[in-house]
């Protein structure tokens, strides 16, 4: 007999849908898996054979071959076990075949046949509901994830037999949770940043109209206050960008099945690995892409190594990531606000007008070189932040600064502000000097059109060009 049963491999944050087919023979019991399995998916044969034997079925006297299709991909992790484990049952007539292959299996079987969640049931939801199939059958501790896809049935089940007897309707469902509620956790307030007015520009034109920026300045002087506020100056998600984080959140196991997730703040260490910032070699999201409709900042930028910094040009440039590995290629968001910080030299006084700066020339333009040309190329706005600056007296708050952002960001997405003769001919001059490069005409464009907008005007000047160029070019000079 052979029995079938579809379940979904993760790749990034893509699902791909897997046959599982169960063939059956008298002989000794024992279960075989093919299909290029990984090890977690090889020792599903031990897990689901206990499981099935826990759950009151049984294997005696059967050996059973199992194949993943499409065989040429190799499949990782324990999201198999159920569909396996349908598979099984079908073909040895303890489950109608028509359906065990009429819904989408996710879930880890234990030794006692409970289900036990996996990562990335969101897209794996939204696939099923893709494929027109009758439902997507998911541990208790998934269904609010499989929620958020619209359009699909979840069924929620304890343990395989309660999964089969929900299926074929002997049995209820486990209840499933309440909708998730919209994030609400206040971020930080722009008010706590003394002083630094000129940073604090930068951030609201970096808000208003998602600029990457990079500020330089010593120890103390608020580079890290102003990006951690940041996000508290961005419009709440709108329902889809919410299924995008929520997306990319699920794939890396992060998911919060008690609400809905808010624009992300991220900020890896500066030891971080490349993996561990574009992605590890299991397809799965890296910070950058964690960050994804949010804010990634990074502190310390120059500390970083080398390879993790050049790494980061596509995503900054692109919005997405893009990882080839021996295990497959996949393509990642990654579509989020870049805040970078860094010291002007090793020991961050260089230029301090109230501490010596203790680095040699030669020791202080190594430092600097770590940021490339063309990484540097890829931030819109470039500030420095003086830490004599950091002792003024109180800023604006978040509220109406956030206010001016918003409605900015209409501007924006409605009709983008043309430009006038005169700022028109100020962007020529700048790329006939060597200013700027062709991608940083564009990206002076784009800050400038950014500025207009949240002045409210309904072209941009050659006075909101200049303001651009000022922050183009303030770090190069």
């Amino acid at each position: 007999m052979l029995g079938r049963a579809l379940t979904f491999w993760l790749a990034g944050v893509e699902a791909r849908p897997i046959e599982v087919e169960a063939a059956t023979r008298q002989g000794a019991t024992s279960v075989t898996i093919v299909g290029l399995p990984d090890r977690a998916v090889q020792e599903a044969r031990l897990r689901v054979r206990q499981g099935i034997y826990s759950s009151g079925f049984t294997l005696r006297e059967t050996t059973v071959t199992v194949n993943l299709a499409p065989a040429r991909e190799k499949k990782e992790g324990t999201g198999f076990d159920l569909a396996i484990a349908f598979a099984v049952l079908a073909a040895t007539r303890q489950m109608p075949r028509a359906a065990a292959a009429r819904v989408a299996a996710i879930a880890e079987l234990g030794l006692d046949g409970r289900l036990k969640p996996v990562p990335g049931v969101l897209a794996m939801a939204e696939a099923t509901a893709r494929l027109g199939l009758h439902g997507i059958v998911v541990a208790p501790e998934n269904a609010g994830e499989a929620m958020l896809a619209p359009g699909v049935r979840v069924i929620a089940a304890r343990t395989l037999d309660h999964a089969v007897g929900a299926i074929v309707g002997d049995q209820e469902p486990a209840p499933l949770p309440e909708p998730a509620e919209p994030h609400s956790e206040p971020y930080p307030d722009m008010a706590d940043v003394r002083g630094q007015l000129r940073a604090r520009r930068a951030v609201e034109i970096a808000a208003a109209g998602n600029h990457n920026l990079l500020m330089c300045g010593p120890p103390g002087s608020g580079k890290s206050m102003l990006a951690r506020r940041l996000p508290g100056l961005l419009p709440p998600p709108s329902p889809a960008e919410i299924l995008e984080i929520a997306r990319v959140r699920s794939a890396a196991g992060l998911i919060d099945d008690e609400r809905l997730p808010g624009r992300p703040f991220r900020s890896p260490h500066h030891s971080a690995s490349v993996a561990a910032l574009v992605g590890t070699a299991r397809l799965r999201p890296g910070e950058v892409s964690l960050a994804h409709r949010g804010v990634l900042f990074l502190d310390e930028l120059a500390e970083f190594q080398r390879p993790v910094l050049e790494a980061l040009r596509l995503p900054l440039e692109d919005g997405e990531v893009v990882i080839a590995r021996a295990a497959g290629s996949a393509r990642l968001p990654a579509r989020s606000l870049v805040v970078a910080a860094m010291n002007p030299c090793p020991c961050g006084y260089h230029g301090d007008p109230g501490r010596p700066c203790r680095c040699e020339s030669r020791r202080r333009e190594a430092y600097q070189g770590r940021i490339s040309g063309p990484l540097l190329d890829r931030f819109d706005l470039l500030v420095e932040v003086p830490r004599a600056d950091a002792h003024g007296a109180p800023g604006e708050p978040s509220a109406p600064i956030a206010e001016r952002v918003a409605r900015a960001r209409q501007l924006l997405a409605e009709r983008p502000p043309p430009l006038t003769a005169e700022a028109e001919m100020l962007l020529g001059q700048a790329v006939e000097r060597s200013m700027l490069s062709a991608r940083g005409r564009a990206r002076a464009l784009r800050v400038a059109r950014s500025i207009a907008a949240l002045d409210g005007e309904a072209e941009v000047t050659a006075t909101h060009v200049a303001e651009a160029l000022s922050f183009r070019t303030e770090l190069l000079r």
